[in-house]
């Protein structure tokens, strides 16, 4: 099961939350009385609605912003407020929207990270750029899998662990988001990330990281995320 579909499945339980707290409205007594639902399922709703929303976006977000604004007190207007705000969040998901916006505020990182590289391989510091260029490179990968429904962790004794990034770099290729030739590049410049990695300086030369640092970022455009 990849990413999106974990998304789904809990922002449909959400939305279920939310139908089972409107179910319990029942409506107080006297003459200018107002409705009111369950506080207890309200508030579960309610907390397991933040925590989701928090751990998808951050607590500066507008949906987070509107969910902890309009979403307070257990009546029937608020339970459909916060019911509205997951609702836009699942068009989101399921239209790709969320991907599209990681993967711009990702590409201003990689592209800071990409820059330092360049910066230190221009001072001579072709190790530190090479090890800094494969992490640029692995965590492309990664993206480029979430991105393709791809898993990138596997279960492994109850638990789920990072997969490699050689291992990242097959399925890409089994699936076709690039080709062969690119995936025999890949394997090089994580080969040569390794050596950096692992103070094997002498088997590479600063003429290969420039070129490695090229052709990764030739790579990363014509495979955005």
């Amino acid at each position: 099961m990849n990413t999106q579909e974990r998304l789904n499945i809990r922002i449909n339980q959400l939305i279920e939350l939310a139908d089972n707290v409107l179910r319990t409205e029942r409506r107080g007594t006297g003459s200018f009385s107002t409705s009111y639902v369950d506080n207890e399922q309200f508030n579960a709703f309610k907390n397991a609605s933040l925590s989701f929303i928090l751990n998808l976006f951050d607590k500066d977000h507008p949906y987070y912003e509107n969910f902890t604004n309009s979403c307070n007190r257990a009546t029937p207007y608020d339970a459909k407020a916060g019911r509205g705000i997951l609702t836009s969040i699942k068009t989101e998901i399921e239209q790709g929207w969320l991907n599209t916006i990681r993967g711009l505020v990702t590409a201003e990182i990689f592209t800071d990270f990409i820059e330092m590289a360049e910066h230190l391989l221009n001072e001579n510091y072709k190790d530190a750029s090479a090890v800094m260029i494969g992490s640029v490179l692995e965590e492309h990968l990664r993206q480029l899998c979430t991105k393709n429904g791809i898993d990138i962790t596997s279960e492994k004794g109850g638990k789920q662990i990072p997969k490699k990034a050689d291992l990242l770099n097959a399925e890409l290729t089994k699936a076709t988001i690039y080709n062969k030739l690119d995936q025999k590049n890949v394997t090089a410049w994580l080969d040569l990330r390794n050596k950096a990695a692992h103070g094997k300086y002498g088997e590479y030369t600063k003429e290969q990281v420039e070129l490695m640092l090229q052709s990764v970022i030739d790579f990363m455009t014509r495979n955005s995320i």
